[in-house]
């Protein structure tokens, strides 16, 4: 298959959330057949609500600025599906990409065909395979992985990782995962395993409850990455001088992530780092200071300026955590009106989100990203706070539309936040490139 049709095959196996399945067996068996790849290299995985991406972030900066081979691979992607595969710091190519798709539907199809496979994996579990399995080609010595939807099923858990960490557990996805958050938590708790080095970011007390109890039972002992980080200097320009502290050092380095937020997650990577030299993967304080400044993660508080059009901010905030995130950051940071456009998908429970969000908006604009799973506009709508203006409230069917609308009814010096859905950051981001 060439890339085209390799997008294609992969697409018509089902939205990734929408059509997974519950269990192992296919992925384990799929990696089996393909040599087991994933026992070539180190790995971790990262499981939780929110900060699970930002943290890889600034993991893989870390590991590539300590010249440490690093395959990293996350979900969803924003434009192109290469995002979803790095190979220090480097999308896959779309050439590499369709040869190791090929191969995986290859022998996908090979596992049906002797009735070792009922059903050809899904689309999250192949593209994890790809991913594995081309780590293991280019001979990395550590790969980063994080968890697409809760744990105890996600594929990316067929892979067994040595070291696994979960951020805050939050509310998300209950159709799937559970409606109370212990149960939630009993889900992304299940990575842990007897042979697994476990790292944690303090948590809400019954995710903690719930995960302490999962420790105890396989018998290890979860290193907890508390933040303990102080701001030394305001540099401009978004960018701050911080220092991290933890048990063993003193980190201190310029720090670009906006969001305080991130200081939570940098914590947590900076702890993976050092648990990594107990694996002979030597991480020196410098690198980790080094990978602390150059990390970023598109999609995540991401400003896009133009002198001669409103800037945007593009966020993904997809949850009631990563809504109070935003809500703080511009409480925080941004003094001018902000133009609101927003999408969500059907499976979202957007009373806390809307609540959180929509009063800081001058205009509302309701937009349906081109996705299976995205709510109708109309039922946006029920979400408008009483006392908002109506004539600032505007319904499309297009991410198009909803981007010419937020640039017509927004000033120069306005902000644009697109927001909701990183399947809305994404097509909002390719539209505006691809016109521009």
């Amino acid at each position: 298959m060439n890339f085209n049709e390799s997008l294609a095959y992969l697409s018509a196996l089902g939205n990734e959330v929408s059509a997974m399945k519950l269990g192992l067996e296919n992925i384990r068996r799929l990696l089996a057949a393909l040599g087991s790849p994933e026992k070539n290299y180190i790995k971790i995985q990262i499981a939780g609500t929110n900060g699970k991406g930002s943290t890889c972030a600034f993991l893989e900066a870390i590991c590539i600025c300590a010249k440490i081979k690093t395959g990293l691979t996350t979900s969803p992607h924003l434009i192109s599906i290469t995002e979803r595969i790095k190979i220090d710091g480097q999308e896959i190519n779309k050439k590499d990409f369709s040869r190791h798709a090929t191969k995986v539907r290859e022998i996908s199809e090979r596992l049906i065909k002797k009735g070792q496979l009922e059903t050809a994996p899904t689309f999250f579990e192949q593209v994890t395979a790809i991913a594995l399995n081309s780590f293991a080609e280019a001979k990395v010595d550590l790969a980063i992985l994080e968890t697409g939807l809760g744990g105890r099923f996600d594929a990316t858990t067929a892979a067994s990782a040595e070291i696994v960490a979960i951020t805050p557990i939050d509310y998300d996805h209950q159709q799937i995962l559970g409606n109370s958050l212990a149960e939630i938590a009993a889900e992304k708790a299940a990575i842990i395993r007897y042979d697994t080095r476990v790292l944690l970011l303090p948590q809400k007390w019954e995710a903690e409850n719930v995960i302490r109890r999962k420790c105890r039972e396989v018998g290890v002992e979860p290193i907890w990455a508390i933040p303990n980080v102080k701001l030394l200097e305001d540099l401009g320009g978004g960018v701050l001088y911080l220092s991290f502290k933890t048990k063993k050092t003193n980190y201190k380095t310029e720090f670009r992530m906006q969001g305080k937020h991130q200081w939570t997650n940098a914590t947590l990577a900076i702890r993976i780092a050092e648990t990594l030299r107990d694996f002979e993967l030597k991480i020196p304080k410098e690198k980790i200071e080094n990978g602390l400044e150059i990390a970023e993660h598109k999609g995540r508080l991401e400003f896009w300026t133009n002198l001669d059009a409103p800037s945007i901010l593009f966020d993904g905030a997809h949850n009631a955590a990563g809504a109070k995130a935003l809500r703080e950051y511009l409480d925080e940071f941004v003094k001018q009106p902000i133009t609101l456009v927003f999408g969500a998908m059907r499976d979202k429970d957007l009373s806390e989100i809307a609540e959180t969000l929509f009063p800081k908006a001058s205009n509302l604009i309701f937009t349906k990203p081109d996705n299976p799973r995205s709510m109708p506009t109309e039922d946006l709508l029920k979400f408008i706070p009483k006392d908002f203006v109506k004539n600032n409230v505007f319904q499309t069917e297009t991410v198009a539309q909803a981007l010419e609308i937020a640039q017509k009814k927004s000033s120069n010096e306005d902000l644009i936040c697109v927001t909701g859905s990183l399947y809305l950051v994404g097509e909002a981001q390719k539209y505006l490139t691809e016109v521009h």
